[in-house]
Protein backbone atom coordinates (compact mmCIF):
# COMPACT_ATOMS: atom_id res chain seq x y z
CA UNK A 1 0.00 0.00 0.00
CA UNK A 2 1.24 3.07 -0.57
CA UNK A 3 1.30 4.53 2.85
CA UNK A 4 3.07 3.55 5.90
CA UNK A 5 1.69 0.81 7.99
CA UNK A 6 3.05 -0.48 11.37
CA UNK A 7 1.52 -2.22 14.66
CA UNK A 8 3.40 -1.31 18.42
CA UNK A 9 3.25 -2.97 21.39
CA UNK A 10 2.36 -1.38 24.67
CA UNK A 11 5.61 -1.37 26.06
CA UNK A 12 6.71 0.33 22.62
CA UNK A 13 8.20 -2.27 20.71
CA UNK A 14 7.57 -2.56 16.98
CA UNK A 15 5.52 -6.08 16.34
CA UNK A 16 5.37 -5.39 12.37
CA UNK A 17 5.39 -2.64 9.61
CA UNK A 18 5.26 -2.80 5.63
CA UNK A 19 7.78 -2.26 3.24
CA UNK A 20 6.92 1.33 2.92
CA UNK A 21 7.75 2.35 6.38
CA UNK A 22 11.20 0.17 6.70
CA UNK A 23 11.84 2.14 3.46
CA UNK A 24 11.69 5.48 5.32
CA UNK A 25 13.41 4.48 8.18
CA UNK A 26 16.40 3.18 5.40
CA UNK A 27 16.07 -0.68 6.32
CA UNK A 28 13.64 -3.95 5.72
CA UNK A 29 10.86 -4.68 7.46
CA UNK A 30 12.42 -7.73 8.99
CA UNK A 31 15.09 -5.75 10.66
CA UNK A 32 12.16 -3.67 13.19
CA UNK A 33 10.15 -6.44 13.99
CA UNK A 34 10.42 -7.06 17.50
CA UNK A 35 13.06 -4.21 18.62
CA UNK A 36 11.96 -1.06 20.98
CA UNK A 37 10.70 2.01 19.42
CA UNK A 38 13.71 4.32 20.97
CA UNK A 39 16.30 2.04 19.73
CA UNK A 40 15.04 2.88 15.50
CA UNK A 41 13.48 6.16 16.33
CA UNK A 42 15.91 7.89 18.52
CA UNK A 43 15.23 9.92 22.24
CA UNK A 44 14.26 13.15 20.35
CA UNK A 45 11.55 11.68 18.17
CA UNK A 46 9.98 9.29 21.29
CA UNK A 47 10.18 12.53 23.52
CA UNK A 48 7.83 14.04 20.40
CA UNK A 49 5.25 11.36 19.92
CA UNK A 50 4.92 10.67 23.80
CA UNK A 51 1.94 12.49 24.11
CA UNK A 52 0.11 11.34 21.23
CA UNK A 53 1.22 7.31 22.40
CA UNK A 54 -0.22 8.19 25.79
CA UNK A 55 -3.35 9.23 24.19
CA UNK A 56 -3.98 6.15 21.96
CA UNK A 57 -2.50 3.77 24.96
CA UNK A 58 -5.59 5.37 26.98
CA UNK A 59 -7.86 4.15 24.38
CA UNK A 60 -8.40 7.79 22.03
CA UNK A 61 -7.69 7.63 18.17
CA UNK A 62 -5.37 10.14 17.53
CA UNK A 63 -4.39 12.41 14.50
CA UNK A 64 -1.64 14.33 14.03
CA UNK A 65 0.95 15.69 12.13
CA UNK A 66 4.66 16.05 12.65
CA UNK A 67 8.16 16.75 10.69
CA UNK A 68 10.11 14.17 10.98
CA UNK A 69 13.55 13.25 10.60
CA UNK A 70 14.24 9.37 9.04
CA UNK A 71 17.25 8.03 6.90
CA UNK A 72 15.32 7.06 3.87
CA UNK A 73 13.09 10.03 3.27
CA UNK A 74 14.76 12.84 5.71
CA UNK A 75 13.19 16.00 6.45
CA UNK A 76 9.22 15.66 5.78
CA UNK A 77 5.81 16.40 7.16
CA UNK A 78 3.98 13.22 7.83
CA UNK A 79 0.73 12.54 9.08
CA UNK A 80 0.14 9.97 11.20
CA UNK A 81 -3.70 8.19 12.79
CA UNK A 82 -2.78 5.91 16.01
CA UNK A 83 -5.71 3.41 16.41
CA UNK A 84 -5.87 1.52 19.61
CA UNK A 85 -5.64 -2.53 19.90
CA UNK A 86 -7.27 -4.31 22.81
CA UNK A 87 -7.06 -7.79 23.50
CA UNK A 88 -9.23 -10.64 24.83
CA UNK A 89 -9.92 -8.77 27.85
CA UNK A 90 -10.37 -5.74 26.17
CA UNK A 91 -7.89 -4.06 27.32
CA UNK A 92 -5.76 -1.69 25.08
CA UNK A 93 -2.16 -3.69 24.17
CA UNK A 94 -0.51 -1.35 21.78
CA UNK A 95 -1.74 0.02 18.43
CA UNK A 96 -1.89 -0.20 14.82
CA UNK A 97 -0.40 3.32 12.78
CA UNK A 98 -1.12 4.36 9.30
CA UNK A 99 1.44 7.17 8.24
CA UNK A 100 0.96 8.99 5.06
CA UNK A 101 3.75 11.76 3.46
CA UNK A 102 1.99 15.15 3.42
CA UNK A 103 5.14 17.30 2.50
CA UNK A 104 4.05 18.91 -0.33
CA UNK A 105 0.67 19.91 0.60
CA UNK A 106 2.03 20.99 4.40
CA UNK A 107 4.24 23.69 2.30
CA UNK A 108 1.39 24.48 -0.29
CA UNK A 109 -0.55 25.23 2.88
CA UNK A 110 1.83 27.39 4.52
CA UNK A 111 2.44 29.03 1.15
CA UNK A 112 -1.37 30.09 1.17
CA UNK A 113 -1.06 31.41 4.84
CA UNK A 114 2.15 33.54 4.02
CA UNK A 115 0.26 35.01 0.85
CA UNK A 116 -2.75 36.00 3.10
CA UNK A 117 -0.58 37.30 5.94
CA UNK A 118 1.40 38.99 3.11
CA UNK A 119 -1.65 40.63 1.69
CA UNK A 120 -3.30 41.58 5.28
CA UNK A 121 0.42 43.37 5.74
CA UNK A 122 -0.25 45.23 2.38
CA UNK A 123 -3.40 46.22 3.01
CA UNK A 124 -2.76 47.59 6.57
CA UNK A 125 0.03 49.17 5.41
CA UNK A 126 -0.88 50.70 2.24
CA UNK A 127 -3.85 52.38 4.20
CA UNK A 128 -1.53 53.64 6.90
CA UNK A 129 0.44 55.50 3.65
CA UNK A 130 -2.88 56.56 2.26
CA UNK A 131 -4.34 58.02 5.66
CA UNK A 132 -0.80 60.06 6.37
CA UNK A 133 -0.82 62.66 3.79
CA UNK A 134 -4.67 62.78 4.53
CA UNK A 135 -4.65 64.27 7.90
CA UNK A 136 -3.06 67.07 6.71
CA UNK A 137 -5.55 68.38 4.05
CA UNK A 138 -8.54 67.77 6.79
CA UNK A 139 -6.78 70.14 9.19
CA UNK A 140 -6.07 72.45 6.69
CA UNK A 141 -9.56 72.13 5.37
CA UNK A 142 -10.87 72.79 8.81
CA UNK A 143 -8.57 75.86 9.30
CA UNK A 144 -10.57 77.45 6.17
CA UNK A 145 -13.68 76.83 7.95
CA UNK A 146 -12.56 78.51 11.24
CA UNK A 147 -11.68 81.51 9.64
CA UNK A 148 -14.91 82.81 9.19
CA UNK A 149 -16.87 83.92 5.99
CA UNK A 150 -14.86 83.13 2.84
CA UNK A 151 -15.18 84.17 -0.85
CA UNK A 152 -17.95 82.26 -2.28
CA UNK A 153 -15.48 80.07 -4.61
CA UNK A 154 -13.22 79.28 -1.79
CA UNK A 155 -16.16 78.32 0.52
CA UNK A 156 -17.10 75.96 -2.66
CA UNK A 157 -14.01 74.61 -3.57
CA UNK A 158 -13.49 73.74 0.86
CA UNK A 159 -16.53 72.53 0.41
CA UNK A 160 -15.45 69.77 -2.34
CA UNK A 161 -12.12 69.21 -0.75
CA UNK A 162 -13.81 68.29 2.60
CA UNK A 163 -16.62 65.70 0.85
CA UNK A 164 -13.76 64.31 -1.49
CA UNK A 165 -11.48 64.01 1.59
CA UNK A 166 -14.24 61.82 3.27
CA UNK A 167 -14.75 59.82 0.61
CA UNK A 168 -11.60 58.88 0.13
CA UNK A 169 -11.23 58.04 3.75
CA UNK A 170 -14.01 56.04 3.58
CA UNK A 171 -12.78 53.99 0.41
CA UNK A 172 -9.69 52.83 2.52
CA UNK A 173 -12.01 51.79 5.61
CA UNK A 174 -13.90 49.57 2.38
CA UNK A 175 -11.20 47.82 1.46
CA UNK A 176 -9.88 46.59 4.75
CA UNK A 177 -13.74 45.83 5.71
CA UNK A 178 -14.16 43.74 2.65
CA UNK A 179 -11.02 41.79 3.71
CA UNK A 180 -11.56 41.26 7.17
CA UNK A 181 -15.58 40.23 6.19
CA UNK A 182 -14.10 37.89 3.31
CA UNK A 183 -11.55 36.64 6.35
CA UNK A 184 -14.77 36.43 8.75
CA UNK A 185 -13.06 38.80 11.22
CA UNK A 186 -15.95 41.83 11.09
CA UNK A 187 -16.92 42.77 14.17
CA UNK A 188 -20.41 44.01 14.79
CA UNK A 189 -21.54 45.89 18.00
CA UNK A 190 -25.44 45.17 17.88
CA UNK A 191 -27.69 46.96 19.85
CA UNK A 192 -31.98 47.59 19.44
CA UNK A 193 -31.78 50.91 17.73
CA UNK A 194 -34.83 52.39 15.88
CA UNK A 195 -34.43 53.00 12.23
CA UNK A 196 -35.34 56.43 11.69
CA UNK A 197 -32.19 56.79 13.87
CA UNK A 198 -30.13 54.95 11.44
CA UNK A 199 -31.26 56.29 8.53
CA UNK A 200 -31.05 59.77 9.87
CA UNK A 201 -27.44 59.06 10.61
CA UNK A 202 -27.27 57.83 6.36
CA UNK A 203 -28.43 61.10 5.28
CA UNK A 204 -26.27 63.51 7.26
CA UNK A 205 -23.75 61.00 5.32
CA UNK A 206 -24.75 60.94 1.94
CA UNK A 207 -26.76 64.19 1.75
CA UNK A 208 -23.79 66.76 1.04
CA UNK A 209 -23.17 64.61 -2.18
CA UNK A 210 -26.64 64.62 -3.29
CA UNK A 211 -27.30 68.40 -2.97
CA UNK A 212 -23.81 68.66 -4.78
CA UNK A 213 -25.38 67.27 -7.94
CA UNK A 214 -28.62 69.79 -7.38
CA UNK A 215 -31.05 66.36 -6.72
CA UNK A 216 -34.03 65.84 -5.31
CA UNK A 217 -34.39 63.34 -2.30
CA UNK A 218 -37.48 61.87 -0.66
CA UNK A 219 -37.68 60.14 2.42
CA UNK A 220 -41.23 58.07 3.38
CA UNK A 221 -40.58 56.06 7.05
CA UNK A 222 -43.12 53.78 8.67
CA UNK A 223 -45.59 56.05 11.08
CA UNK A 224 -45.10 53.38 14.04
CA UNK A 225 -41.48 53.32 15.71
CA UNK A 226 -39.58 50.32 14.10
CA UNK A 227 -36.54 48.93 15.75
CA UNK A 228 -33.95 46.70 14.61
CA UNK A 229 -31.17 44.83 15.85
CA UNK A 230 -28.15 46.44 14.39
CA UNK A 231 -24.68 48.33 14.43
CA UNK A 232 -25.79 51.78 13.81
CA UNK A 233 -22.80 52.90 12.35
CA UNK A 234 -22.29 49.80 10.56
CA UNK A 235 -26.05 49.82 8.82
CA UNK A 236 -26.14 53.26 8.36
CA UNK A 237 -23.00 52.73 6.18
CA UNK A 238 -25.34 50.35 3.89
CA UNK A 239 -28.07 53.11 3.61
CA UNK A 240 -25.35 55.46 3.01
CA UNK A 241 -24.05 53.64 0.26
CA UNK A 242 -26.32 53.35 -1.63
CA UNK A 243 -27.52 57.05 -1.60
CA UNK A 244 -24.20 57.94 -2.20
CA UNK A 245 -24.25 55.50 -5.58
CA UNK A 246 -27.62 56.51 -6.67
CA UNK A 247 -26.05 60.14 -6.56
CA UNK A 248 -22.91 59.48 -8.64
CA UNK A 249 -24.76 57.44 -11.29
CA UNK A 250 -27.45 59.78 -12.38
CA UNK A 251 -27.18 63.46 -14.19
CA UNK A 252 -27.80 66.11 -12.23
CA UNK A 253 -31.05 67.50 -11.11
CA UNK A 254 -32.70 63.89 -11.02
CA UNK A 255 -34.81 62.32 -8.07
CA UNK A 256 -33.97 60.14 -5.19
CA UNK A 257 -36.23 58.25 -3.22
CA UNK A 258 -35.66 56.38 0.35
CA UNK A 259 -39.01 54.42 1.68
CA UNK A 260 -39.22 51.59 4.21
CA UNK A 261 -42.61 49.49 5.01
CA UNK A 262 -42.72 47.11 7.58
CA UNK A 263 -43.73 43.32 6.03
CA UNK A 264 -44.33 40.42 8.21
CA UNK A 265 -41.63 40.44 10.56
CA UNK A 266 -39.19 42.42 8.21
CA UNK A 267 -38.53 45.80 7.25
CA UNK A 268 -37.84 46.68 3.78
CA UNK A 269 -35.86 49.72 2.95
CA UNK A 270 -35.47 50.16 -1.06
CA UNK A 271 -33.72 53.10 -2.57
CA UNK A 272 -34.62 54.07 -5.59
CA UNK A 273 -33.42 56.69 -8.62
CA UNK A 274 -34.31 57.58 -12.29
CA UNK A 275 -30.44 57.31 -13.40
CA UNK A 276 -28.59 55.44 -15.54
CA UNK A 277 -29.58 51.77 -14.22
CA UNK A 278 -27.88 49.09 -15.05
CA UNK A 279 -28.31 45.46 -17.72
CA UNK A 280 -29.08 43.06 -15.16
CA UNK A 281 -25.92 40.59 -15.35
CA UNK A 282 -23.74 43.83 -13.96
CA UNK A 283 -21.50 42.59 -11.80
CA UNK A 284 -21.43 45.38 -8.67
CA UNK A 285 -18.58 47.27 -7.78
CA UNK A 286 -16.88 47.22 -4.22
CA UNK A 287 -19.03 49.16 -2.33
CA UNK A 288 -22.09 46.80 -3.25
CA UNK A 289 -19.45 44.09 -1.87
CA UNK A 290 -19.30 45.98 1.23
CA UNK A 291 -22.90 46.31 1.59
CA UNK A 292 -23.96 42.08 1.13
CA UNK A 293 -21.34 41.45 3.61
CA UNK A 294 -22.32 43.85 6.64
CA UNK A 295 -26.07 43.12 5.70
CA UNK A 296 -25.44 39.26 5.88
CA UNK A 297 -23.88 39.79 9.22
CA UNK A 298 -26.83 41.48 9.86
CA UNK A 299 -29.24 38.34 8.82
CA UNK A 300 -30.60 40.56 6.10
CA UNK A 301 -30.00 40.90 2.04
CA UNK A 302 -29.97 43.01 -1.01
CA UNK A 303 -31.82 42.87 -3.83
CA UNK A 304 -31.00 45.15 -6.76
CA UNK A 305 -33.45 45.97 -9.45
CA UNK A 306 -33.48 47.38 -12.70
CA UNK A 307 -35.35 47.80 -16.16
CA UNK A 308 -32.05 48.55 -18.00
CA UNK A 309 -29.50 51.29 -19.28
CA UNK A 310 -31.39 54.73 -19.13
CA UNK A 311 -34.23 53.27 -16.75
CA UNK A 312 -33.58 53.99 -13.31
CA UNK A 313 -32.20 51.33 -10.44
CA UNK A 314 -33.98 50.17 -6.95
CA UNK A 315 -32.01 48.75 -4.36
CA UNK A 316 -34.36 47.17 -1.38
CA UNK A 317 -32.91 45.71 2.31
CA UNK A 318 -34.71 43.47 3.44
CA UNK A 319 -33.92 43.25 7.35
CA UNK A 320 -35.82 41.08 10.61
CA UNK A 321 -37.52 43.44 13.50
CA UNK A 322 -36.21 43.37 16.64
CA UNK A 323 -38.04 40.84 18.80
CA UNK A 324 -40.68 42.15 21.23
CA UNK A 325 -42.02 45.30 22.05
CA UNK A 326 -40.52 48.80 20.86
CA UNK A 327 -37.68 49.74 23.02
CA UNK A 328 -38.58 53.80 25.10
CA UNK A 329 -36.69 56.11 22.98
CA UNK A 330 -32.97 56.49 24.67
CA UNK A 331 -32.00 60.36 25.70
CA UNK A 332 -29.73 61.66 22.90
CA UNK A 333 -26.20 61.98 23.57
CA UNK A 334 -24.98 65.50 25.31
CA UNK A 335 -23.72 67.45 22.51
CA UNK A 336 -19.97 69.23 23.64
CA UNK A 337 -20.49 72.64 22.27
CA UNK A 338 -17.73 74.67 21.90
CA UNK A 339 -16.39 76.21 25.48
CA UNK A 340 -13.97 79.01 26.21
CA UNK A 341 -11.30 76.85 27.32
CA UNK A 342 -7.41 76.37 27.10
CA UNK A 343 -5.95 73.19 27.70
CA UNK A 344 -2.20 72.22 26.94
CA UNK A 345 -2.28 69.66 24.43
CA UNK A 346 0.98 67.94 22.71
CA UNK A 347 0.98 67.07 19.52
CA UNK A 348 3.69 64.42 17.96
CA UNK A 349 3.98 63.27 14.56
CA UNK A 350 7.19 62.74 12.22
CA UNK A 351 4.97 64.06 9.29
CA UNK A 352 5.38 67.88 10.00
CA UNK A 353 2.70 68.73 7.65
CA UNK A 354 -0.04 66.63 10.09
CA UNK A 355 1.75 67.76 13.29
CA UNK A 356 2.17 71.70 11.77
CA UNK A 357 -1.79 71.67 10.77
CA UNK A 358 -3.42 69.79 13.54
CA UNK A 359 -1.42 72.43 15.46
CA UNK A 360 -3.05 75.99 13.87
CA UNK A 361 -6.44 74.51 13.83
CA UNK A 362 -6.64 73.74 17.40
CA UNK A 363 -5.12 76.62 18.65
CA UNK A 364 -7.80 78.45 16.46
CA UNK A 365 -10.03 76.25 19.24
CA UNK A 366 -8.24 78.19 21.77
CA UNK A 367 -5.72 75.64 22.60
CA UNK A 368 -1.76 75.80 24.00
CA UNK A 369 -0.03 73.74 21.73
CA UNK A 370 3.39 72.62 21.35
CA UNK A 371 4.32 70.36 18.61
CA UNK A 372 7.13 67.48 18.43
CA UNK A 373 8.60 65.80 14.91
CA UNK A 374 9.88 62.54 16.99
CA UNK A 375 9.75 60.68 20.50
CA UNK A 376 12.81 62.19 21.62
CA UNK A 377 11.49 65.31 20.99
CA UNK A 378 7.93 64.92 22.49
CA UNK A 379 9.27 63.30 26.05
CA UNK A 380 11.83 66.28 26.10
CA UNK A 381 8.57 68.64 25.92
CA UNK A 382 6.22 66.33 28.17
CA UNK A 383 8.38 67.16 30.87
CA UNK A 384 8.57 70.82 30.65
CA UNK A 385 5.28 71.84 29.41
CA UNK A 386 3.73 68.84 31.28
CA UNK A 387 0.48 68.74 28.93
CA UNK A 388 -3.36 67.75 29.94
CA UNK A 389 -3.58 66.11 26.67
CA UNK A 390 -0.76 63.94 24.37
CA UNK A 391 -1.79 63.54 21.26
CA UNK A 392 0.87 61.04 19.73
CA UNK A 393 1.46 59.05 16.18
CA UNK A 394 3.02 55.66 16.76
CA UNK A 395 5.22 55.17 14.08
CA UNK A 396 7.92 58.02 14.59
CA UNK A 397 11.34 56.92 14.33
CA UNK A 398 13.61 56.12 17.16
CA UNK A 399 11.20 56.51 20.26
CA UNK A 400 8.15 55.17 18.48
CA UNK A 401 4.11 56.55 20.11
CA UNK A 402 4.11 53.22 22.55
CA UNK A 403 7.47 53.91 24.20
CA UNK A 404 6.61 57.72 24.55
CA UNK A 405 3.11 56.46 25.71
CA UNK A 406 4.68 54.27 28.41
CA UNK A 407 6.58 56.28 29.59
CA UNK A 408 4.09 59.46 30.02
CA UNK A 409 2.19 56.73 31.97
CA UNK A 410 5.41 56.15 34.08
CA UNK A 411 6.48 59.74 34.84
CA UNK A 412 2.65 61.76 34.62
CA UNK A 413 0.60 58.84 35.30
CA UNK A 414 -2.99 59.69 35.17
CA UNK A 415 -2.18 63.75 34.52
CA UNK A 416 -2.33 63.34 30.98
CA UNK A 417 -4.44 62.21 28.54
CA UNK A 418 -2.89 59.71 25.89
CA UNK A 419 -4.36 59.89 22.30
CA UNK A 420 -2.90 57.56 19.62
CA UNK A 421 -3.51 59.40 16.27
CA UNK A 422 -2.11 56.95 13.40
CA UNK A 423 -2.71 55.14 10.01
CA UNK A 424 -2.60 52.27 11.76
CA UNK A 425 -6.73 51.27 11.62
CA UNK A 426 -6.70 47.16 12.69
CA UNK A 427 -8.14 45.65 15.90
CA UNK A 428 -4.56 44.02 16.71
CA UNK A 429 -3.27 48.18 16.77
CA UNK A 430 -6.15 49.37 18.90
CA UNK A 431 -5.34 46.57 21.33
CA UNK A 432 -1.88 47.21 21.51
CA UNK A 433 -2.58 50.90 22.21
CA UNK A 434 -4.57 50.14 25.25
CA UNK A 435 -1.63 47.91 26.53
CA UNK A 436 0.96 51.05 25.86
CA UNK A 437 -1.03 53.09 27.85
CA UNK A 438 -3.15 55.33 25.62
CA UNK A 439 -6.91 55.87 26.66
CA UNK A 440 -7.88 56.45 22.65
CA UNK A 441 -7.21 55.26 19.50
CA UNK A 442 -8.25 57.53 16.43
CA UNK A 443 -7.41 56.57 12.97
CA UNK A 444 -6.63 59.29 10.69
CA UNK A 445 -7.71 61.31 8.80
CA UNK A 446 -9.94 62.88 12.03
CA UNK A 447 -12.25 65.31 11.82
CA UNK A 448 -10.53 68.19 13.94
CA UNK A 449 -14.12 69.31 15.56
CA UNK A 450 -14.57 65.60 16.83
CA UNK A 451 -10.96 65.64 18.04
CA UNK A 452 -11.56 69.04 19.60
CA UNK A 453 -14.95 67.31 21.39
CA UNK A 454 -13.11 64.37 22.47
CA UNK A 455 -10.37 66.46 23.87
CA UNK A 456 -12.72 68.34 26.29
CA UNK A 457 -14.82 65.34 26.94
CA UNK A 458 -12.08 63.29 27.92
CA UNK A 459 -11.58 66.02 30.93
CA UNK A 460 -14.48 66.64 31.95
CA UNK A 461 -15.51 64.46 34.68
CA UNK A 462 -19.03 64.56 34.26
CA UNK A 463 -18.69 61.91 31.13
Amino acid sequence: MPAAALRCSRDLRFLWVNHHYARWLGTTPDRIAGRPMAELLGAKAMRDIKPFVDRVLDGEQVDYERLVDYPGIRSRWVRSIYTPTRDVAGAVDGWVALALDVHDRHLAEQALKDAERKKDEFLAALAHELRNPLAPMRNAVAILGRKGTLDPEVAWSRGVMERQIDQLSRLIDDLLDIERIARGRFELRAERVPLELVVDMALESSRPQINASGHHLSVLLPAERVHVEADPARLAQVFATLLRNAAKHMPERGSISLSATVEGREVVVAVSDDGVGFEREAEPGIGLQLVRGILALHRGRLQARSEGRGRGSEFVVRLPLAAGEAAAPQPAAPHVAERDISLRVLVADDNRDAADSLQRVLALYGHEVRVAYDGAGALQIGREFRPRVAVLDIGMPGTDGYEVARTFRRTLGSEVKLVALTGWGQPADRRRALEAGFDHHLTKPVDPGALNELLLMVLDSRH
